[in-house]
């Protein structure tokens, strides 16, 4: 009883290795195992015990090398992996035939992990596959041969010519070029439309080069110090490992688009954006079923175990709203990342441990065999296309150099190095395999060599001239004016007939019969439609549906993503409707008219870089779409910083990559404490040059339907920073008209005071909702001698809007700004300086602008209820002072 009880306490829910042990103990002798799980075998119509031992032993057997036969598999080309000692694998009375059967299935060069996945149908599938031996390759070996010449006689090149510059080669892991091209071409027989890449830097220009077909001789240009794009294209570029670029190849007569993301070196910081894009495709072309546009991932051993961002990744595989028909991950399994060895690098077993979270098969293959690399990427394809689901395929190899080509691998790998300095390159290996197979002779391999050497140096010659042009950095069909703009450029019109938007109050205002409606939910979605027909007043929720439907009919696919965003955090969306007794959901905005454009709100998982991210790329794909992300609370916006500074905020300059994505931040103080006050303004506006953003901190509902409806009025995409309200989304003040939103209207970057104010002692600048504060307290204090000047874009800065608000008061005394935001906070460092040129140049007697806000803090605000009154006190009556 004492190892039937044991059997209990080890086994739970992530565990199903042990399971998996305990079924074949079960096949081989049922008393063995605790008889609760003996009658779960039976229950789950477990293959039963046969009385023949021999068969018993047998299916033992093989159990033990479906679970573990990995662990003894030839994977480490450089032999310096310890061969575990596994008896359940080495049986002195196994079956000499079936031993070595197994071995060859799960043992060898190629070995694989799907015990854990809990469907028997894909457990079976992989069974199938793997203990059925084909003899028919996966890529002809004339084609390795050559794709294996191409990557090291690329990197060969590079490191002669280009000597002690940096490219992060891929030499001791060039069978990777082996498997993005089984993977490619397998999707192109299958009659896929594109396949996008991510990547990370290690091996990137040889990918570029022998997969995209990016022309050599613009690579040779970028080591030489030209610039990767035309001339007459601004921007400030980056280093050629980070760079995109895409290509379209013909298949039998198929077409088939590849695209590489830029990628930052945040090194998986690309995952998520490249599965977003390919959403965004396959939403675009209706391709439903998800096997016409296809992501591949290439990671690094070390960050696919360390960054969170995997598994963020991986957590949205099987989401409805962001599912892509599964990803194939390529790790280039280094075995080391940096300095660091695999011992420090995770705390599991393999590298790829993660991926059982979502149960992808994971392929382990010694990089040294190239057939065994095409095979087992043959493999994934059809795993992905088949099930529609995520699997990784871990090509174990080395890296030949340093980290890098100036680094020095020998200070802290001494036998590592020791072991590949004296190993044959991959192809010089596999070429003298088929020179001793009678498939090729040696001069054919020589000249094969020699051949392709020959053609680097033509374009190394012709690279000196080398001009590029725009298919050698956009990855699709852009138009070149999306990357022109000026900063305050007239704002296009953005207002809407009448009669549509009472349409649309229509239908957001009427609630099927069919559907049973929580009763305060259903007064509040009636009123909403009231309002819309009254002509007002209309709130920011009502105001923000009317954008998305506008849109909507106007042809524009809306898509809106964040944690809890289809009620909204606030309770204030309400944009899908639940049937209170059946749960039914019922999207009001996606039945106007018959013909509209789809329109999509998901909450997303709880988290941010990995889902920002997915939008971001998302947005790339699908310029026409409006695309958005909300956070729950401003703040939480810093969880996917990384996505903020190295995509959103620079993508263009460095990329030429234009995005329309519009963040939500919810922002205010209100006694929320620290986590739940500030968006942190300053953070984003730190970020804003070269008229990258659009920022805007807004308090009329008019305006953010304007704001949302201008980012695709405007051809030049930019992406939107939208600072929006928590107490306001239902205050009394914080409403507009219907016509506000009517024909011959746009939005206002400054707005005027509401109220006549004639020669003012005092102008109050501010941004955000403390103008209800100050315009209450103005009017509780009879106040008739400060005027209120509210900035609803901050970035670009409204120089000339502002000019004007300010010559209407020219004898000012005093001009402040203020804000809720402590002093380190918030948009006063951005907004100082550009104030006073402002001042300057209407010739203001006020030559500079005073502070009025909370002092500097390190926490952006306190938590304490009395204490936030107190200050939020203080800065309205300094202001009014």
């Amino acid at each position: 009883m004492g190892d039937h009880r044991d059997d209990r306490d080890a086994i739970n829910g992530a565990n199903t290795v042990y399971l998996a042990e305990l079924h074949a103990r079960w096949q081989t002798d049922p008393a063995s195992v605790d008889p609760a799980f003996a009658a779960l075998f039976e229950t789950l119509g477990a293959e039963r015990p046969t009385t023949d031992t021999s068969d018993n032993s047998a299916e033992a057997l093989k159990n033990a090398y479906r679970l573990r036969g990995h662990a003894f598999a030839r994977l480490d080309p450089l032999g310096l992996a310890p061969t575990p000692h596994i008896p359940e694998l080495s049986p002195p009375d196994a079956d000499r035939d079936l031993l070595a059967r197994l071995r060859r299935a799960y043992s060898g060069t190629l070995s694989a992990e799907f015990m854990h996945i809990q469907d028997p149908q894909q457990r079976q599938w992989w069974i199938d596959r793997l203990e059925t031996s084909s003899s028919t390759p996966a890529m002809e070996p004339e084609r390795i041969l050559l794709a294996l010449t191409r990557a090291e006689g690329f990197e060969g090149f590079c490191q002669k010519r280009f000597m002690g510059m940096r490219r992060f080669g891929l030499e001791g892991g060039e069978s990777v070029i082996v498997a993005l091209r089984t993977l490619i071409d397998a999707a192109a027989r299958d009659g896929a439309k594109s396949v996008s890449l991510g990547m990370p830097h290690r091996g990137r220009l040889n990918v570029m080069a022998n997969i995209l077909r990016k022309p050599f001789a613009a690579i040779f240009s970028e080591f030489a110090g030209a610039s990767f794009k035309p001339d007459d294209i601004q921007g400030s570029g980056d280093v050629k490992y980070h760079l995109g670029t895409a290509t379209t190849m013909e298949h039998a007569g198929h077409t088939l688009r590849i695209s590489l993301l830029p990628n930052p070196s945040h090194l998986e910081a690309v995952d998520p954006v490249v599965l977003g894009r390919v959403r965004a495709d396959q939403d675009r072309e209706k391709d439903k079923n998800r096997d016409r546009h296809l992501g591949i991932l290439v990671h690094g051993d070390a960050a696919f175990a360390g960054q969170g961002v995997v598994y963020e990744t991986l957590g949205l595989s099987k989401l409805e709203g962001y599912r892509t028909g599964g990803t194939v991950h390529v790790i280039i399994n280094n075995q080391i990342g940096f300095t660091t060895v695999q011992s420090d690098a995770h705390s599991g077993i393999y590298n790829t441990d993660i991926a059982k979270s979502v149960q992808a098969p994971i392929l382990h293959v010694n990089g040294d065999d190239p057939d065994a690399v095409a095979r087992a990427a043959l493999l994934a394809h059809e795993w992905r296309r088949d099930f529609h689901a995520d699997v990784v395929l871990d090509v174990v190899c080395y890296r030949r150099h340093g980290h890098n080509e100036t680094d020095e691998p020998a200070f802290t790998q001494p036998a590592m190095v020791h072991a590949i300095q004296s190993r044959p390159t991959t192809r010089r290996l596999y070429a003298d395999t088929l020179i001793r197979k009678g498939i090729l002779t040696s001069d054919q391999v020589e000249e094969m060599w020699q051949h392709f050497q020959r053609r680097l140096e033509e374009q190394f010659a012709a690279s000196e001239h080398y001009r590029p042009n725009a298919t050698d950095w956009l990855d699709g069909p852009q138009d070149s004016t999306r990357l022109q703009d000026e900063p305050e450029r007239i704002q296009p019109m953005t207002g809407v007939p009448m009669e549509r938007l009472r349409i649309i109050g229509e239908a957001i205002g009427t609630i099927p019969k069919s559907l049973n409606v929580h009763p305060r939910l259903a007064r509040q979605i009636i009123a909403r439609g009231k309002a819309v027909a009254d002509g007002g007043p209309l709130d920011w929720a009502t105001a923000e549906a009317l954008a998305f439907g506008t849109l909507s009919m106007d042809g524009h696919p809306v898509r809106l993503s964040g944690q809890d965003s289809r009620r909204g955090t606030f309770s204030q969306r309400h944009a899908v409707l639940f049937d209170q007794e059946t749960g039914r959901e019922e999207t009001l905005l996606a039945h106007i008219a018959p013909h509209q454009a789809p329109l999509h709100l998901w909450n997303s998982p709880l988290s941010e870089f990995g889902v920002l991210g997915f939008e971001y790329g998302y947005s790339l794909g699908d310029p026409d779409t409006l695309v958005l992300w909300e956070a729950q609370f401003g703040d939480f916006a810093n969880g996917a910083q990384v996505i903020l500074d190295q995509f959103i905020a620079s993508g263009e300059t460095k990329w030429l990559r234009t995005s329309s994505l519009t963040l939500l931040l919810p922002h205010g103080y209100e006694g929320g404490g620290p986590e739940h006050s500030s968006a942190r303004p300053e953070r984003i506006l730190q970020l804003c040059a070269e008229n990258n953003l659009r920022v805007c901190n807004i308090t009329s509902p008019a305006n953010y339907f304007h704001a949302l409806r201008r980012q695709i009025a405007r051809r030049c995409r930019k992406p939107l920073i939208i600072f929006t309200p928590k107490s306001l989304l239902r205050h009394k003040e914080a409403v507009s008209a219907l016509a506000e939103m009517g024909p011959h209207t746009r939005f206002q970057p400054v707005l005027a005071d509401p109220q006549t104010i004639t020669n003012p002692r005092k102008i109050i600048l501010c941004s955000g909702k403390v103008f209800y504060d100050l315009t209450a307290e103005r009017a509780r204090k009879s106040c008739t001698d400060v005027a209120i000047i509210r900035l609803e874009q901050l970035y670009p800065f409204p120089h000339h809007a502002l000019i004007q608000q300010l010559e209407l008061y020219p004898d000012a005394e005093q001009i402040v700004w203020c804000q809720e935001e402590p002093q380190n906070n918030g948009a006063w460092i951005f907004v100082d300086r550009r104030i006073e040129r402002a001042l300057r140049e209407c010739g203001h007697k006020v030559q500079r602008p005073d502070y009025v806000g909370r002092e500097s803090a390190a926490s952006p605000a306190t938590g304490l209820p009395g204490a936030h009154a107190a200050q939020q006190e203080k800065l309205v009556q300094d202001a009014l002072a």
